[in-house]
């Protein structure tokens, strides 16, 4: 009897014993089985491949694991649709993803978050079924664009006054239509002098980004400045000042940054880049997307911030790291 006792004792003991190191250990365990897909626009674009970086960072940091995800192309909505519903499929613990188009999106992620929390970022869609959302103030960005752009026309110039042009990545994109909406508020209730005599919208290529700045640049002799919305925008733009010579005589401000555009600033071609934190975008998402999927309560929109970059600014260490984002 007492042989048996002392064996219930020690299995209860046992099993109490693992009881307590199973509630101590709940946030490992948990983090290890735990998905959270990140679906972004173009795996191909530098932008998004820091985002991919921060939410890679992330994953290693809470131990989750993240799929990289992502059409090819900005343009191609439908792909973004079908990798959307099959990484529903697959039963993660939430879903971050940035929207290709706002409207096509919409339904897609209504469906998504009747299955998964779905956390945005960048960019919204046509959809009230985020629990979470991180951007850019995208409007604001616009802002920072106009003010911006004319400041580098009045130390050209002089002055405040003279044409300019907006040039728009696509079409219905929720980020670029706040970007221009902001942009084009700011410049006609602060700057009346600047008259904008082109407003465009492009196809998502850098090389109609060119084609068609080459186009304003013939058909717009007295053009000052110029708003490239995106990356790819300020590419095509850029190159096309680049050629013709351009950067005394045209300002451009572009919207986010790689190795060619920062290229272009420090040599003169461009005049200013709205730079996001996209690193952030994808850091926080995840980190926001595990924390909901733990059913802890989070923010329902986060503005990321964004600041102009010049070349007078550019060397400034928070601007730098902005600049040369960690994407390994």
């Amino acid at each position: 009897m007492t042989i048996l006792k002392s064996m219930t004792r020690r299995a209860l003991m046992g099993i109490a014993g693992a009881a307590m190191m199973t509630s101590m250990m709940p946030a490992a365990s948990f983090a290890q089985d735990v998905t959270i897909p990140i679906i972004v626009k173009d795996t191909t674009s530098f932008y998004w491949q820091i985002v991919l970086a921060g939410a890679r960072a992330a994953g290693k940091d809470l131990g989750v694991s993240v799929p990289e995800l992502g059409a090819q192309s900005e343009s191609d909505i439908n792909g973004q649709i079908s990798i959307l519903e099959n990484a529903v499929a697959g039963k993660p613990a939430a879903v971050v993803i940035s929207p290709t188009e706002f409207k096509a999106l919409g339904k897609p992620i209504d469906e998504a978050a009747k299955s998964v929390p779905i956390i945005g970022i960048d960019s919204s869609a046509d959809s009230k079924a985020f629990t979470s959302f991180l951007t850019t103030d995208n409007v604001q960005g616009g802002r920072i664009a106009a003010d911006g752009l004319a400041a580098a026309i009045k130390e050209a110039t002089g002055k405040e006054e003279g044409e300019i042009a907006i040039i728009t990545s696509l079409p219905g994109v929720g980020s670029l239509d706040q970007r221009r909406e902001g942009f084009m508020d700011q410049i006609k209730t602060k700057y009346p002098g600047l008259t904008v005599v082109a407003d465009k919208y492009a196809d998502g290529q850098a090389t109609t980004g060119l084609n068609m700045m080459t186009d304003l640049i013939t058909a717009n002799p007295n053009l000052v400045g110029v708003f490239a919305s995106n990356l790819i925008m300020a590419q095509g733009v850029g190159q096309a000042i680049a050629e013709n010579k351009l950067g005394d005589k045209i300002k451009v401000i572009g919207f986010d940054s790689d190795e060619k555009t920062v290229g272009f600033l420090k040599e003169g071609v461009l005049a200013g880049l709205v730079v996001q934190d996209p690193y952030r975008m994808g850091y926080d998402g995840v980190k926001t997307a595990l924390a909901v999927s733990k059913g802890e309560k989070v923010e329902t929109f986060v503005d990321t911030g964004a600041n102009l970059v010049t070349k007078a600014n550019m060397a400034d260490p928070k601007i730098d790291a902005l600049l040369n984002p960690k994407v390994n």
